[in-house]
């Protein structure tokens, strides 16, 4: 059975972590309020990490709310993801969307990233 946890080893934390997936980005899922960057990792599961800034989501409730619902959906579809580190970015907009629309949202952000990933390692 499928273990539906979010360890600590399933979240990006060191400024390295991040650093790498910033600097070479394999796949790119974009959407008028969310950007996903990719990175392919060698750890056999997929790590998540949020970049939210106050400039594009002012209340840090809000902030919160939004790390909470992505975080959930990622525990749930951890074990459909490719092994990669993924990075969350906020855009301007993301704030204004409902639980609903946001989890629409993210939902088809991952289906995205899994097709790329998939192409990508078919082409390979």
């Amino acid at each position: 059975m499928a273990e539906f946890g979010y360890p600590r080893a399933s979240r990006l934390l060191t400024p390295g972590d991040f650093k790498r997936v910033f600097d070479r980005a394999s796949f790119k899922v974009s959407d008028p309020s969310l950007l996903i960057l990719a990175r392919t990792n060698e750890l056999g599961h997929p790590r998540l990490g949020f970049v939210i800034s106050k400039k594009n989501v002012r209340r840090a409730v809000k902030r919160s709310h939004i790390r909470r619902i992505i975080r959930e959906s990622f525990r749930l579809r951890q074990h459909q993801l490719p092994s990669v580190d993924i990075i969350i970015l906020a855009r301007k907009g993301l704030d204004t969307l409902d639980s609903s629309q946001l989890r629409t949202l993210i939902e088809r952000s991952w289906t995205r990233l899994e097709r790329k990933s998939s192409n990508a390692q078919k082409d390979n």
